[in-house]
């Protein structure tokens, strides 16, 4: 996954990409990221059941 950064007025963002043709890039600020690293052991269980549940629909 490419990661870059970038600036949106005078704050730094990060820049997350799902691949380095992805037109639909997912940035954000340090305010954010604390949220996610504060957060990284929900947000992992959230991720998971997500592809679980995508994966029963695509069997039906």
């Amino acid at each position: 996954m490419p990661v870059g950064y970038s600036e949106y007025k005078g704050h730094k963002l990060i820049v997350l990409k799902s691949d380095e043709e992805s037109r639909y890039p997912f940035s954000f600020g340090k305010k954010k990221a604390k949220l996610i690293v504060e957060n990284f052991e929900a947000i992992k269980v959230f991720a998971e059941e997500e592809s679980r549940t995508e994966e029963v629909v695509k069997e039906d």
